[in-house]
């Protein structure tokens, strides 16, 4: 059901940041994997992804085959970042009778981004640490629905004519208007750790004000804002599970971090030096 208020505006403290250009996956590069969650199961997603970054990230993806891949992203950061895709309901997908697609109740023609931005934003309290190469992050939570919205919940829809406000829910832009999702990743991290059983505790989301719970050290807050141009009058959902019912608050972005090192490090000494 589509809403044409935006029901919450964000608030954030004003932070430098840095643009990385990693295109608008023109390769379209598109899997039912997932490889942060579901490594060596392909499929294992039940729904289709988009990726930009690494070229060559699937479910059998190890680190050391994506530090040899090549990316779409400039500095050569080979790093993965994706999410799931937006479709047409109206129309037909590629994959209507495929694993990720109709099969598992993802119908309609997918549509490309129009628009991906790749922020990094620093800590408006403190310096940050470089990321550990490899480091894996989620945002969001694919089962938000059955999850009845819990606080993993961090879907962010909007508008580009209201870039400061976003909802849970599908927006209805005025014509012309760029349809926005954005992923804001955790950003206080545990100091060792690149990966966790659930995905998601090895890093954390700051406290109100930026600042980083106890016993967690900030590195670089990664931002991915995807935008589509949607014609005019035609409906969409993006991909889910099928007992998600595609429902906008199950939207998730995920990411693994093969930045060279020596490309982390000037992100950072950057960030920090525009504090």
């Amino acid at each position: 059901m589509y809403v044409s208020e935006l029901d919450r505006t964000v608030s954030e403290p004003n932070t430098p940041g840095v643009v990385l250009r990693c295109g608008t996956n023109e390769k379209r590069h598109l899997n039912a994997d997932n490889p942060v969650v579901s490594p060596g199961i392909p499929f294992g997603a039940h729904h289709t992804h988009e990726y930009v970054g690494n070229e060559s990230a699937n479910a059998m993806s190890t680190n050391t085959s994506l530090a040899q891949a090549p990316s779409t992203c400039e500095k050569d950061d080979r790093s993965t970042y994706y999410w799931p895709v937006l479709r047409l309901t109206d129309g037909t997908g590629h994959d209507v009778h495929a694993d990720g697609g109709g099969l598992h109740g993802n119908t309609g023609e997918v549509l490309a981004p129009a628009s991906v931005e790749v922020r990094y934003d620093g800590s408006p309290v403190s310096d940050v640490l470089p990321m550990p190469r490899f480091l894996r992050l989620i945002t969001g939570d694919p089962s938000a629905y059955t999850n009845d919205y819990g606080p993993n919940t961090r879907a962010r829809w909007g508008c580009a004519d209201q870039p400061d406000r976003y909802t849970t829910k599908y927006p209805l832009c005025a014509p012309g208007v760029r349809t926005l999702r954005r992923y804001e990743f955790p950003s206080c991290w545990d100091g060792s750790n690149t990966d966790s059983a659930s995905h998601r505790t090895h890093v954390v989301f700051a406290l109100a004000g930026g600042t980083c719970p106890a016993k967690t050290f900030p590195v670089p807050r990664l931002h991915v804002t995807v935008g589509y141009d949607v014609p005019a009058g035609r409906p969409f959902a993006i991909d889910s599970f099928a007992e998600e019912l595609r429902d906008p608050a199950t939207d998730h972005g995920m990411f693994i971090n093969v930045m060279p090192q020596a490309v982390m490090d000037e992100l950072v000494k950057h960030l920090n030096r525009m504090r």
